[in-house]
């Protein structure tokens, strides 16, 4: 359990490096849903960035109704 631990913390750290990389924490002002989306999927996909994988996440929300 112990060594579990220890690779799911080395493997966040690993995406929030990948994260900052890509500048998706700078204060751009709005956090849109891709935004967002874009910045966790990025830190849990972790060591899978530096290997190619680009996530990206395409989100919709409703327009409110007039």
């Amino acid at each position: 359990m112990r060594i579990g631990s220890v690779v799911l913390l080395i493997w966040l750290i690993i995406g929030v490096v990948a994260a900052a990389q890509r500048d998706y924490f700078t204060s751009s002002g709005d956090a849109t849903c891709a935004k967002v989306g874009d910045t966790v999927l990025t830190v849990i996909a972790g060591p899978l960035n530096y290997m190619g994988v680009n996530p990206k996440i395409d989100c919709e929300t409703p327009e409110p109704s007039e």
